[in-house]
């Protein structure tokens, strides 16, 4: 939501600034909302590209408001609909939604509303939208005027190269077509320049204009480590996540199955999501991660689009993602309160050779699955990368930026060494062999030792047998998985990961260049990542002082906050985010006129709340004006 750190330009209309503080409580804009805002109600088409948690939502909803008609907006996520629905109607809008969720009479009542002129938005999924009788609905509207405008959320979806593609996406082109004077915003929070293009393309959107916002998320600490033994390595990071809510991605359903079900034995409060979960436990475990006390989601990439929760503080990966693109997307589901948050994640050579297959087995055509390896490189090189990850990760979005004080590679930075001599006795050992073998084949006959297998092909006799007996396991380990990261390597998925040299390995080999490399990862010292809770970086978005004297008057609010949620059947966000909490703690309002200046409430809630608002913290005894004072 809109920060107070940013007036907006004069272009925009008085009645925007307005519209943003009576309904969601904000007396400014943030970044280029209000520019965005300017161009969507004066009738311009946008795309818009925004991090998670930087206010896309509002960018498509004022100009709802302020436009005559309906909003349309296509949304892909059952999840992602209710919960935009449910914070509209705290504040007081007119909205609702129309997915297979909504049994027949619901659905009719809901597009009778539309049709009433009842809605200032309907929120709908791209399969219903494309449906003959709800483009019959809008030709109506359309007839009369009363369309205010489309807005097209996570429009990435659209590209067959993405990580959340949806076939459903490409045919929303309809809408230009069928109706073109009809404003159009397209909304995405990643998105390279390929990607980028292809939303522009296939959604008809040339004439469009583009809004790109910082993809920088100062709040989130990147944490990469190889992994050696990830159930562990994730405990000892759990430890500093204790009671709170936070999401672990697995790259396979029973992989999620069996780490939910060690979490719990571990004591945690953890719950499984994947595909492979009938819908109504997949729901209500859902809703507990929205509404219930701190949960860890453990689940595949089928779940977390558009899932609004703010204070989810870890993102977990204990697998590699298919992209750059997914990693970030993925871990922008935590710190979206602007408060620090992490993002840790383990991998090793056997990802690559995962994904490789996933790439190479799929049936898609050469041109797809040369972009999808080139993606699943660049994220590899990220993994690997000596310098700020942070900066790497935004040069990667065509962003500029400096080192950020604020991931591993700053907080620890890794040691590097003159790897050449190692990577020629790599790459010699792959060539002598055949091509023809793995990773942990090679570093057998590197180490010297004579396993079964090594003496079943009689490669204890090559000259590279035992040439590496100075270096362990985990060393080597580091070496092949760099060479592959570099592009000196292709792991062949077609002959079990077989290690095939490149081009680009022949200079090495031939003396004609030389390498550096990363050491392999040693235990980070705690004292560099001491003190994480205070890891943001200064230029996070700031709440309001803490206080440690209000701390039992935010329960006390919490814990009203609670019940309300209960009664409602929403998520408790979705009253009040946490950083409204703290204001109230800290400012400590006497009336209904003086909630108004608190951020986060608008004029329905202030009606809505105020009174109840007002009694926990006049009757609460450490409240300054209190009863007891």
């Amino acid at each position: 939501m809109p920060s107070a750190s940013t007036s907006a330009p004069d272009s925009v209309c008085d009645s925007a600034l307005d519209t943003l503080h009576r309904t969601f409580g904000y007396s400014t804009f943030r970044g280029p909302q209000a520019e965005i805002i300017d161009h969507i109600v004066m009738g311009g088409d946008a795309l818009v590209l925004m991090p998670t948690g930087g206010g896309k939502s509002l960018c498509y909803q004022i100009p709802a408001l302020l436009r005559s008609g309906t909003a349309v907006v296509v949304s892909p996520l059952i999840a992602l609909m209710q919960n935009q629905v449910d914070a509209l109607l705290q504040a007081g809008v007119r909205a609702a939604y129309l997915n297979s969720s909504l049994d027949y009479a619901t659905a009719n009542a809901t597009e009778q509303k539309v049709l009433n002129g009842e809605l200032d938005l309907i929120y709908v999924a791209p399969e219903r939208l494309l449906t003959e009788r709800f483009l019959n609905l809008l030709d109506r509207l359309g007839r009369q005027g009363r369309i205010a405008l489309f807005a097209i959320d996570e429009a990435h979806c659209v590209s067959q190269w993405g990580h959340d593609f949806r076939p459903e996406y490409i045919q929303l082109s309809a809408l230009h077509e069928r109706y073109p004077k009809i404003p159009r915003i397209a909304l995405t929070a990643t998105a390279d320049a390929l990607t980028r293009q292809e939303i522009v393309t296939r959604l008809g959107l040339d004439s469009a204009r583009t809004f790109i916002s910082s993809f920088d998320r100062p709040n989130i600490r990147y944490l990469v480590a190889e992994r050696d033994n990830p159930r562990q390595q994730l405990l000892e990071f759990l430890a500093g996540h204790q009671n709170e809510a936070g999401i672990v991605y697995c790259l396979s359903r029973k992989k999620v199955d069996e780490t939910a079900a060690w979490l719990t034995a571990q004591g945690f409060n953890a719950l499984p999501y994947h595909a492979g979960l009938d819908a109504a436990t997949r729901q209500a475990n859902q809703q507990k991660f929205l509404r219930d006390a701190p949960v860890i989601m453990v689940a595949t990439i089928a779940f977390g689009m558009g899932i609004d929760k703010p204070d989810v503080r870890f993102v977990a990966h204990l697998d590699l993602p298919k992209s750059l693109e997914a990693y970030y997307q993925e871990t922008g589901r935590a710190g979206r309160d602007g408060e620090p948050a992490e993002a840790w994640m383990v991998y090793g050579l056997n990802d690559v050779v995962i994904h490789r297959q996933r790439i190479d087995e799929s049936a898609a055509g050469e041109e797809q699955k040369r972009v999808e390896r080139g993606k699943l490189d660049a994220l590899l090189a990220w993994c690997e990368t000596t310098d700020c990850r942070r900066v790497f990760l935004l040069n990667y979005f065509s962003e500029a930026a400096t080192p950020c004080h604020n991931c591993d590679t700053c907080l620890n930075p890794p040691e590097i060494w003159d790897g050449t001599q190692a990577a020629r006795k790599a790459l010699s050992a792959a060539l002598r062999t055949g091509q023809r073998f793995g990773a942990g084949h090679l570093i057998d006959i590197l180490r010297g030792k004579a396993t079964d297998k090594v003496k079943q092909f009689g490669h204890q006799e090559l000259p590279t047998f035992g040439v590496g007996a100075d270096m362990d396991d985990r060393g080597w380990r580091s070496v092949f998985r760099q060479l592959l990261a570099a592009g000196l390597l292709h792991a062949d998925v077609q002959a079990y990961g077989a290690l095939h040299l490149t081009e680009s390995a022949r200079p090495l080999l031939r003396g004609e260049s030389t390498l550096a490399l990363r050491r392999a990862e040693r235990k980070i010292k705690k004292s560099a990542l001491a003190g994480r809770r205070q890891g943001a970086s200064s230029t996070s978005i700031a709440a309001a002082p803490a206080n440690p004297g209000h701390g039992p008057l935010i329960d006390a609010l919490r814990t009203w906050r609670a019940a309300l949620a209960r009664e409602q059947g929403v998520p408790a966000y979705v009253i009040l985010h946490d950083r409204t909490l703290l204001e109230l703690a800290a400012r400590q309002p006497r009336s209904t006129e003086e909630l108004l200046d608190v951020p986060g409430i608008g004029q329905a809630k202030a009606e809505r709340y105020g009174e109840a608002l007002l009694r926990v913290l006049v009757q609460h005894p450490d409240t300054e004006f209190s009863p007891a004072n």
